[in-house]
């Protein structure tokens, strides 16, 4: 498993050291849409790559994540304000996003309105749907925006903080499994009792 975990954060750092920036950005645009790519995955190993090579800083990495977080939403609010929400709900299915979770988003967003677009960015699963009911309803883009890239920098800068902590633990550098599987189930315990407590509960309580 560590040879596992290992090779993948090879092959990262790597891609890394190659694509710096722009790559940051993509993947945080895929985050922010259909595709469920961890953002944890992408931002912490990037700070630890760039606190070893030098080639990138954090401040970069936290504008480079915000930058592609807002495209991935822009794309998700462009498409939903002109799919609609009965195209959503009846095809959205094919592309990971299924109807429970469209409505736990449109749940979120009427409860909470504008701000809810900058909450969201902090929670699991409501971060890259909110962009849908936000198009359903056509909010005003420039606020969607204003919000979302708030949201984003935010994250990104505890993601950012993250990974600064977990380069400095020597085991996990070392790919030593124990460490390996202390910081991955510390981070879906984290996960989980946000996403409980701030999602899961408000959800049914709504329905």
């Amino acid at each position: 498993m560590s040879h596992l975990f290992q090779g993948l954060f090879d092959w990262y750092n790597q891609s890394l050291a190659n694509g710096g920036y722009p790559l940051v950005i993509l993947l945080m645009a895929i985050e922010s849409s259909i595709v469920p790519l961890p953002s944890e995955l992408i931002i912490p190993p990037a700070i630890i790559a760039a606190q070893k090579s030098g080639n990138m800083t954090v401040v970069g990495i936290v504008i480079a994540g915000t930058l592609g977080s807002w495209i991935g939403a822009t794309i998700m609010y462009w498409a939903a304000r002109w799919a609609g929400r009965p195209l959503v709900l009846r095809y959205g299915k094919y592309v990971f996003i299924p109807p429970a979770k469209v409505e736990q988003a449109e749940l979120w967003s009427r409860q909470f309105g504008s701000f809810g677009i900058f909450a969201s960015r902090l929670l699991p699963v409501v971060r890259h749907l909110i962009g849908i009911p936000a198009g359903i309803v056509r909010l005003n883009y420039l606020t969607f925006s204003i919000f979302t890239v708030i949201g984003s920098a935010v994250w990104c800068g505890v993601l950012s903080w993250v990974g600064i902590q977990a380069g400095k633990d020597e085991a996990l550098m070392r790919g030593e499994l124990h460490s390996i599987t202390l910081w991955a189930v510390g981070a879906l315990a984290v996960l989980g009792v946000i996403y409980y407590v701030f999602v899961h509960r408000f959800t049914r309580q709504k329905s």
